[in-house]
């Protein structure tokens, strides 16, 4: 057999990782998940709202929660205003994720905060809080990962791996996404919307 200087049966999760709540909480929130989130059933928005903000998230007016979205744990979640998560979008929130008002997180979209250190021979756990800005929209199948921020009304298009912080007011796209072009034709902030074709 192979010999690898990797040591998985010396992983520790507890040495570097902290759940943040009882695991009574956290198993009856799996349990609320499976019903209410994991569900192809389109339970309205509101009663997910109320589910999450009594599991500690910030949770602003008018979100809407799509079908099959899974959240790890709630209390380690802000989400603003009038802000869209699609359906199938993963939120690994092992860390805190806060995404802005007015943003649109496209279906099957994975924000990951965890990760592990792979220079440590029990492959320690690492994790890093995402941050996505006011007006951003994350395009489906887009993965964020740990210690990202992405700025204000930034576009992620669809596909795209983000392993580094975005500008505001950036088309970014690629593996790994780069800014690309202005979202906006004259200027950010001026109101003149994104083109309907655009791919993101």
């Amino acid at each position: 057999m192979m010999t690898t200087r990797v040591r998985l049966d010396k992983f520790d999760v507890a040495r570097t990782f902290q759940r943040g709540c009882p695991w009574i909480v956290e198993s009856v929130w799996y349990f609320l998940k499976v019903v209410f989130f994991l569900s192809a059933w389109p339970w309205p928005s509101s009663i997910k709202r109320a589910l999450l903000r009594a599991f500690g998230a910030r949770i602003g007016r008018g979100v809407v929660i799509r079908p099959r979205v899974n959240i790890t744990m709630p209390w380690r979640l802000e989400i603003g205003d009038h802000s869209w998560i699609g359906e199938e979008v993963y939120l690994l929130s092992l860390d805190k994720i806060s995404i802005g008002s007015h943003c649109c997180v496209s279906q099957r979209a994975f924000l990951c905060t965890g990760n592990h250190d792979f220079r440590d021979e029990s492959f320690s756990f690492q994790g890093k809080p995402i941050v996505i800005g006011a007006g951003v929209w994350v395009g489906a199948s887009v993965f964020v990962g740990p210690g990202v921020e992405i700025a204000q009304e930034a576009v992620v298009t669809a596909g795209s791996v983000v392993l580094k912080s975005l500008p505001n007011g950036m088309v970014c796209s690629g593996n790994p996404a780069e800014p690309r072009s202005p979202r906006w034709k004259d200027k950010p902030g001026s109101g003149d919307k994104l083109s309907p074709d655009n791919n993101a």
